[in-house]
């Protein structure tokens, strides 16, 4: 069978050739047993992603569709109900059904993407999918302490549920090239404005926590947290006597970037961010095979690294060694 002949089996063009709607999309993902449903409509995520898989005219994404989101987070973050009014009429122009329930929503799903931007209730909401069986994806903060990261991963394995989550910025360009056991040590940079509900790098830090752990890998020993009047020096030290750094900008937006100390390379400057599409590809392939791309101890490790930094921070710079 030729690709035209499959897409008119499948109902993705009609007669006169032309590509169909949304709600044809929708269709063919439900008998391919594609169709993904969103938690949390409080973040741009969302939709970026609703939109990337929706406009997907090369088949990278491997006709994965967003069919269903429940849109509710936490109303004490700041913004979230302007954010999910907003998002609602975007992600709903695709075609998306808005229901009021992840119960709901799980009946008609075959994956989840959980995108509530409060770590905080990601247990709870991990906890649903996963006693129904969904392969899952958590965007960051997988959670807001390694407790509740190590329960979810918990669940996941009694229930023999794949289970993936990372930061976006884990494929910021020229990181995937870098030789790991080359590796000596490495700088990075982040935006980390301060959020109430979460230890602080857990909010929006953690992009640059993602960032030193695909370069360092696990086995970070020991952090300690220096705070300055526009940012927080994070320094991190590994397995073998590397070193990490990460400075955290909590005032001003500085983007994201940093350098890779290699043995034969020499200094690597990492590239720009330039969106979501190499994740969203590693997404859909970790759908398709129901492995993670990240290794459980590595997103452990992270929290771990994360509580360590907040705990100096908190005791005015005293160096947290790790277990």
């Amino acid at each position: 069978m030729n690709r035209r002949s499959f897409l008119f089996s499948m109902g993705v063009v009609g007669a006169s050739g032309t590509t169909l709607f949304a709600s044809d999309k929708m269709h063919i993902a439900k008998k391919l047993k594609k169709r993904i449903g969103i938690i949390g409509l409080d973040t741009s995520h969302a939709v970026a992603f609703t939109k990337a898989l929706y406009q997907d005219k090369e088949g990278i994404f491997k006709g994965y569709k967003v069919v269903v989101a429940y849109p509710f987070g936490n109303p004490t973050i700041a913004n979230n109900g302007e954010r999910i009014t907003r998002f609602k009429e975007e992600i709903q122009q695709f075609g998306v059904e808005i229901v009021d329930s992840i119960e709901h929503l799980l009946k008609v799903v075959d994956y989840v993407m959980l995108e509530t931007n409060d770590g905080n209730m990601h247990l709870e909401q991990a906890k649903l999918v996963i006693k129904q069986g969904k392969p899952l994806f958590i965007d960051k903060p997988i959670a807001n302490s390694q407790q509740d990261a190590e329960e979810i991963f918990r669940l996941a394995s009694r229930y023999r549920v794949p289970l993936f989550s990372t930061s976006s910025l884990r494929y910021i360009e020229g990181i995937t090239g870098i030789n790991k056991a080359e590796v000596m040590g490495a700088d990075v940079y982040t935006p980390a404005p301060i959020e109430p509900n979460h230890k602080d790098l857990y909010w929006y830090g953690i992009h640059g926590v993602e960032m030193l752990f695909t370069i360092l890998q696990e086995h970070c020993t020991a952090v300690q947290t220096i705070e300055e009047k526009d940012c927080d020096i994070i320094v991190g030290t590994w397995s073998g006597g590397r070193v990490g750094t990460l400075r955290a900008f909590t005032k001003e937006d500085h983007g994201f970037g940093g350098t890779v100390f290699t043995k034969s390379q020499g200094a690597v400057a990492l590239g720009e961010f330039k969106g979501y599409k190499r994740l969203l590809q590693e997404i859909m392939l970790f759908f398709e095979t129901g492995v993670s791309p990240v290794p459980q101890e590595q997103t452990i490790g992270i929290c771990k690294f994360i509580d360590a930094a907040y705990a100096s921070k908190k005791n005015k710079g005293v160096k947290i060694f790790l277990k």
